[in-house]
């Protein structure tokens, strides 16, 4: 039964644009959430008929559910806490991110036994309850746009509840080629497929991973298994305006002056802003980092690398050792190499924005290497803020090397003593060079903004 308040426009994701702590006296404390989805809906205007459906992911959350107080134009679903963490977690964080990502140590995994068979029917669930209510809240004809590896199956339960509707689903992480994604068991990399090409149209953050999808596709399910289906692509942009005006505020300003103070008059700068995530490579950009002073000791006592790197999914023991392995390599670097005035790498494991704004804009080089990446945004974030230019350092497995590898100094993201080479082609650019490349990479990065973003996949998906 559809809702007599159905929507248009509807957008389906894991996390929702607010979420919700419960406070000691038990009132609820509600905080909005950016990105480009956000910035997308609000684009469209407040008179669209749009909603966005998500999972409740805390205690305030279902509050919030509980208590009907959820804010406008967002429906946030109530589903059980062990469906989820299962979904979640089991399948959507530790099966479909490492096949994607290509992340297995593969002699020892992954083993799809009964446990995954188990938590592979909560991942259904999960996507079941996501697409009986989008078939309830969808007005006849409407346009549906489901985000991400969370959400693999809702395209096709849809498609079967309500066939009227326009559906697309959109990736925001890499696909995985033919022979990796085959890790996943048979019938599973089918249900997959069918699932997402459920869709009038799946789209991909680069041409790389849609032609990716396409391969799995035809090898698993065959020759005519994209019938019907298009394949779209849509190169998520930095938002220019925002970044801009974010990073002249008081409270970087405050984090500028103590990020000088702590790296030193006269120093150069390798910036990077990660999650503590595993194909962010961030152990691999330590170490080059250290055959860089190690090779070239020039640079001793005249560079910093400022790597902030704050915690991902540390519910996962994989996560936590790495986050450890990222801090211990730090430290063996400060002790082996430090001196009283000068501390080589300065690392914070923690979130600040400010502070990550304040050092894209000192940064004179900054090292994205990810083993791979959907696109990363950092990339693309730092050369529109920097306030005198940056060399960039770019693996060629980021999703934004196909937009900015031309202006990059571009390095195999396993390749340490090459990435050590990059950063010190990096240090010595000449200014000019420098100050242009920057330009051209701001330029490149900016070209889909998200609010354009968002409305561009709407345009294409309704035009279908």
């Amino acid at each position: 039964m559809v809702s007599e308040h159905a929507a248009q426009v509807l957008v389906a994701s894991n996390r929702g644009p607010v979420s919700y702590t419960l406070r000691e006296d038990g009132s609820l404390d509600a905080r909005r959430g950016g990105g480009g989805l956000v910035s997308g809906l609000s684009a469209i205007g407040q008179g669209a008929d749009s909603l966005w459906v998500c999972a409740a992911l805390g205690d305030g959350d279902r509050e919030a559910v509980r208590r009907g107080t959820g804010e406008p134009g967002v429906r946030m679903l109530d589903i059980d806490a062990g469906v989820h963490a299962d979904a979640y977690n089991g399948i959507a964080n530790s099966v479909l991110w490492f096949v994607h990502h290509m992340l297995y140590q593969t002699p020892l995994e992954p083993a799809f036994d009964a446990e995954f068979r188990r938590q592979w029917a909560a991942y259904e669930t999960y996507n079941r309850a996501f697409a009986d209510a989008l078939a309830a809240e969808a007005a006849p004809g409407a346009v549906v746009l489901v985000q991400d590896y969370h959400l693999c199956l809702v395209p096709g339960m849809l498609r079967e509840l309500r066939p009227d509707l326009r559906i697309g689903h959109f990736s925001h992480t890499p696909w995985a080629p033919v022979d990796y994604f085959r890790l996943l068991p048979d019938d599973i990399a089918r249900q997959l497929l069918r699932g997402l090409l459920g869709a009038d149209r799946v789209a991909f953050l680069t041409r790389r991973w849609a032609d990716a999808f396409a391969a799995c596709a035809v090898d698993v399910l065959g020759d005519g298994a994209l019938d019907g289906t298009a394949l779209g692509v849509h190169g998520l942009g930095a938002d220019a305006d925002f970044l801009r005006a974010r990073s002249q505020r008081q409270d970087v300003e405050e984090w500028l002056v103590r990020l000088r103070e702590r790296v030193g008059a006269g120093r150069r700068t390798v910036v990077r802003v990660d999650r503590t995530e595993l194909s962010k490579n961030i152990v691999r950009g330590l170490l080059a980092y250290r055959q860089l002073l190690t090779d070239r000791p020039e640079w001793r006592g005249r560079v910093v690398h400022i790597a902030f790197a704050y915690p991902s999914r540390q519910d996962l023991a994989v996560y936590r050792d790495y986050t450890a392995s990222v801090r211990r390599l730090a430290e063996e670097i400060n002790a082996a190499y430090g001196t009283d005035d000068w501390q080589p790498v300065l690392l914070e494991l923690d979130d600040d924005f400010a502070r990550s704004l304040a050092a894209y804009r000192m940064a004179d080089v900054a090292l994205v290497n990810p083993i791979r990446d959907g696109m990363n945004l950092v990339a693309k974030e730092v050369p529109v803020v920097s306030d005198e230019g940056c060399a960039l350092v770019l693996s060629r497995e980021a999703g934004a090397y196909e937009e900015l590898g031309e202006d990059a100094i571009v390095v195999n993201p396993y390749d340490v003593m090459a990435t050590a080479d990059a950063l010190h082609e990096a240090l010595v650019m000449e200014p000019q060079e420098r100050t242009e490349r920057t330009k051209r990479l701001a330029a490149a990065a900016t070209a889909l903004p998200p609010a354009a973003w968002f409305l561009d996949q709407l345009a294409a998906l309704a035009s279908e």
